[in-house]
């Protein structure tokens, strides 16, 4: 006597709904090389996800008409792209950071290939990039964000959660956190850079033989070598904050 698989259209409902909400979470969320692998690891990514989270799965008692079931799976989406977002905030974050100090620094002109995208970007940029991603694992923020989508699947079953104002201004506070985040950790470099500038200008002023243009770029380069290893020092507490101020946020869209 053979077995049958029989899904109910409860069982598929609730699976395709928390599926896009994971999908949702996955477009913007800052796994090292996620956005380079091919889309079916991707696809198979989320979909190992989503089973793992079976139990967490919305018991539809009825079959909804086509447009309600489109506007769950907008909202669903908007809810896994809102959590994605700002998880990917404090990644970019270190990337502006990274613009501004190669800026100043003398190292915008050394340019490499982005791994993730293949492009042409800045030695600085790429180093950051690597490093966040490399803190995603070390800090075990990638288990921090599966506790937090399982929390909200408690709070906010799939099919549930209202969008409204309030939602979006949490998504944007935690926008303008990455700019001011990028802005600390770059300011040191920028005040360094500044006083050597001021301190070579002085001396051009004092003597007009002495031709610094040739020992600026190496003198502020060094010096910015000599920073970074200090500031790689505060790299994890700086990004532990930041995920700090991210998870909050989060917290904050799923709070019921």
């Amino acid at each position: 006597m053979r077995g049958e698989l029989v899904l109910s259209v409860s069982t598929l409902l609730g699976f395709l709904l928390t599926l896009v909400r994971v999908g949702g979470v996955f477009v913007f969320v800052p796994l090292p090389g996620i956005t380079s692998v091919l889309s079916p690891v991707r696809v198979v990514l989320s979909l190992g996800i989503t089973i793992a989270l079976f139990n967490e799965w919305p018991k539809i008692q009825a079959a909804p008409s086509a447009g309600l079931l489109l506007l769950w799976i907008m909202v669903e989406a908007a809810l896994g792209i809102g959590i994605g977002l700002t998880v990917a905030f404090i990644g970019e974050s270190f990337a502006i950071g990274a613009q501004m100090m190669g800026l100043q620094a003398g190292y915008g002109f050394a340019t490499t290939i982005d791994p993730n995208t293949q492009a042409d970007s800045t030695v600085l940029v790429i180093f950051a990039q690597l490093a966040a991603g490399l803190l995603f694992f070390a800090t075990g923020i990638d288990r921090e964000v599966l506790r937090a989508f399982a929390r909200s699947l408690e709070t906010w079953p799939a099919g549930t959660f209202v969008l409204t104002r309030g939602v979006a201004q949490q998504v944007l506070f935690a926008g303008s956190a990455m700019f001011s985040t990028g802005l600390r950790l770059a300011l040191p470099m920028i005040a360094i850079m500044v006083m050597i500038d001021i301190s070579l200008a002085l001396l051009g002023r004092v003597n007009a033989q002495l031709q610094l243009i040739t020992i600026a770029f190496p003198v502020k380069m060094m010096v910015a070598l000599t920073m970074l290893g200090w500031l790689a020092i505060l790299l994890p507490t700086l990004f532990r904050a930041g995920m700090d101020t991210s998870f909050g946020v989060i917290r904050g869209l799923i709070a019921r």
